[in-house]
């Protein structure tokens, strides 16, 4: 007999949308270790960014490329009625168990932040925490978080920075296995001025420059969570030959070094973020 959340599994499943090339190798990336690991401790991420939106209770919110659920259950939590949309079934399942928990209403939609599912003006406030800016395309998710958000609502996004921690992880994995030709850094998201060519033509862009701690037990540590669980280092690593994830290893650890603020043989690393509330006219 199937279970209720074996049905809930199977309708996320069977929603899968069609993706280009691309996009389905970012798919199998994402879909590969475990995201939700790393993802569940950027919550505070998810919190702030609701207080900066001042959200309200009985708003109706959709978070874009959800992955396990940060932004959607801080919404929930503050009485918000809450979308979450991802094309990783797997992530949203994730986010489904821990609204569950917490015993929050949250609604689980498969979705392309490339191509949303819903209908124009449906929503009240759009978010994205470290997920849009995934996306190849960035004038698409653009566009499409602008349609489905009401005259007047707001739109609220956290980024990577390209200066920041996570910008020059990513430059590093670049230069080990580079990208496909013509795709743009997901670290574009994280500039002020990125932000202005996708939205400012319809909406006001407000952005605040934040910094997320990264804490754990050791430089090792974190490679090893990394290149297990987080599915763009995961692949990186599996595409490079033995003696080429020795040297990626290796600079993941000098990196580390250059940013770690502990001093007790512990790792502190602070991330900087832009994170943007964006009011659409």
């Amino acid at each position: 007999m199937l279970t209720q959340r074996t049905r809930h599994q199977n309708a996320l499943a069977d929603a899968l949308p069609v993706l280009s090339p691309v996009k389905s190798r970012q798919r199998a990336a994402w879909s590969s270790g475990d995201y939700a690991v790393i993802g569940a401790t950027l919550q505070i991420t998810g919190e702030t960014l609701c207080e900066a939106l001042d959200v309200r209770s009985g708003q109706r919110l959709l978070d874009v490329a959800a992955g396990n659920g940060n932004a959607a259950l801080a919404a929930a939590r503050r009485g918000c009625i809450v979308t979450a949309s991802d094309y990783v079934p797997a992530l949203l399942e994730r986010a489904a168990m821990r609204a569950e928990a917490d015993g929050l209403a949250l609604e689980c939609v498969v979705a392309d932040a490339e191509a949303l599912p819903f209908p124009d003006a449906s929503f009240d406030l759009v978010t994205s925490t470290f997920g849009a800016m995934f996306t190849p395309e960035h004038e698409k998710p653009a566009r499409e978080m602008l349609r489905v958000c009401r005259a007047g609502g707001k739109i609220g996004l956290a980024n990577w920075m390209p200066d920041g921690f996570i910008g020059e992880l990513f430059r590093l994995i670049g230069r080990h296995l580079p990208p496909p030709p013509g795709l743009k850094s997901p670290a574009l998201w994280g500039t002020v001025e990125h932000l202005e060519a996708l939205f400012g033509a319809a909406a006001t862009v407000t952005v605040e420059r934040r910094e997320f701690n990264f804490r754990y037990r050791s430089a090792a540590h974190w490679t090893q969570t990394f290149r297990t669980w987080y599915g763009p280092v995961l692949k990186a690593f599996e595409a490079l030959p033995p003696a080429a994830r020795e040297s990626l290893e290796a600079d993941m650890t000098a990196l580390v070094a250059r940013f770690n603020r502990a001093t007790d043989g512990t790792m502190v690393v602070p991330s900087t973020y832009l994170q943007a509330v964006i009011v659409k006219n």
